[in-house]
Parts: structure tokens; C-alpha cells; sequence
């Protein structure tokens, strides 16, 4: 099958994917390393053939924006545009042969926030409470990671909100929304402005996703919550493994 095929379908599951329950750079990641793209190029070109679906996101939530307890919005969202740029700038100096050995790391870091994260934050909530000025510089330390990698950033963004701000969770739906696309359009300008991007595949994938985005919606509302997590676990866990395989294997078997 032609590669440019195979990256169109990975954009449109991981578009769905990201309509349905998230994890979609599991799917796009490995489908651009499969086409021939390098795995930082794979990475930069993923992030921004998903960012268009996050920004629709962020304007759908605009109505809900407001401050996350004490800390201003502002201050939260330059805390994340630092540290997104921050990331981004890392991943253009990391060579192909280190971000090959980290990813399968990354990938296991997002797999265990997709599977335990709310868990994770709710037990956290129960126990903890951290000052303001802690949750800028954890904000500043995720959006590194967003603009690196960034996968499930949005799950421990609202962990770690969940430590500081009492409310019900579901209210930080919007600046969750707004700061995973802050991070993601910092690090977009920053790889395209780097010439960091393979657009042929780009634009395939990106086309693919907006679709995949669209559908998944609708097939949102005819599935079972507990299906699509299911099956969304069980993606990002068989992917993790393969990594791991991957970059580990040869090694051991000498």
C-alpha cells in the first residue's frame, strides 16, 4: 500500500482517537516511522498534523475559560508557552539515535497517564495541596514535555491542577484545552520556522485527522465509554511494547 494511503488512514484513526478518549500521536508516530520518516522529523511532523484538531477543541471550550484557583490564566498560559518552546527547541537538538532510545520512555509515560492518570490525580487530591507558585514552575516542566513529545499532556495537566484547584475536575476542561494547544502551537512555529517538517506526509496526515476527528464524534455517541477506553489502552499499551522491542531487543539478543 502507498505510504502517503497509510498515513492518511493513521491521520483519520488518530484523529478519532483524539474525538473519542486522546492518545492519538500513537498511532501517527509510528505510522510516519513506518513511512520513512526519521523519528524526530516523525515527531515534529505528527505534532503539527494534529495541532489543527486541538486548536478546533481549544475554540469549542472558549466559553469556560477561567483561572485555575488563585493562578491567573495569563500567568498559567506563559508558563506553558515557555515551556513548550523550551521542549520544542530540545527535540530540534536531539539526534535521531538518542529520541529512538527515549521514546519508547515517552511512550510508556503517556500509556500509564492515559490508563491511571485521573486515578492517579484523584488519590493525589486526597492527600496534597500545593502552592501557586508550584504550579507555574510544574506548568513551565509540562509544557517541556508537551512541546517534546506531549503525549497525554492534558491528563497531567489536570492532575496537577486537581492538587491545587478544590472544584470538580470537569471544570478545567477549557484551560486544559487551551494550554495542551498553547504548548503544541509554540513548538508548531518553532519546527516549521527549523524546517523540521516532512509536509507531504504532513498534510496527509492532517487531512486524514480532521476527518477521523469529525467521525469519531459521531461514533462517539453510539459507543459504550468503556469500549473505547478499552480499546484505546490496549492500542497505546501493544505500541509502547513495540517500541520497547525495537529499541531494546537487538541489544539484549547479542
Amino acid at each position: 500500500m502507498d505510504t502517503m494511503i497509510v498515513v492518511f488512514c493513521a491521520g483519520m484513526l488518530a484523529g478519532a482517537m483524539n474525538a473519542l478518549a486522546g492518545g492519538g500521536s500513537f498511532v501517527t508516530l509510528p505510522a510516519l516511522i513506518a513511512a520513512g520518516v526519521p523519528p524526530v522529523l516523525a515527531n515534529t511532523s505528527s505534532t503539527v498534523a494534529l495541532f489543527p484538531g486541538g486548536l478546533a477543541s481549544a475554540w469549542a471550550y472558549r466559553d469556560g475559560l477561567q483561572p485555575v484557583g488563585a493562578v491567573p490564566l495569563r500567568a498559567l498560559l506563559a508558563a506553558t508557552l515557555c515551556g513548550g518552546l523550551a521542549g520544542a527547541l530540545l527535540l530540534l537538538r536531539t539526534s535521531a539515535s538518542s529520541f529512538a532510545i527515549v521514546l519508547p520512555w515517552l511512550l510508556l509515560v503517556a500509556s500509564i497517564a492515559l490508563a491511571f492518570g485521573r486515578r492517579i490525580g484523584a488519590a493525589l487530591r486526597a492527600r496534597v495541596r500545593i502552592h501557586a507558585h508550584a504550579v507555574l514552575a510544574l506548568q513551565f516542566l509540562l509544557g517541556i514535555y508537551g512541546g517534546y513529545f506531549g503525549g497525554a499532556v492534558g491528563i497531567m495537566m489536570m492532575a496537577l491542577w486537581g492538587l491545587f484547584e478544590p472544584r470538580d475536575i470537569k471544570h478545567l476542561n477549557a484551560p486544559r484545552t487551551l494550554m495542551v494547544s498553547a504548548a503544541n502551537a509554540v513548538a508548531v512555529l518553532a519546527f516549521v520556522a527549523a524546517g523540521a517538517v516532512r509536509w507531504p506526509q504532513t498534510l496527509a496526515m492532517l487531512a486524514g485527522a480532521v476527518l477521523g476527528g469529525f467521525g469519531g464524534a459521531h461514533v462517539g455517541r453510539r459507543t459504550p465509554p468503556g469500549v473505547i477506553r478499552a480499546l484505546t489502552l490496549l492500542a497505546t499499551a501493544a505500541i509502547t511494547l513495540a517500541f520497547f522491542v525495537k529499541a531494546y531487543a537487538p541489544a539484549l539478543l547479542r
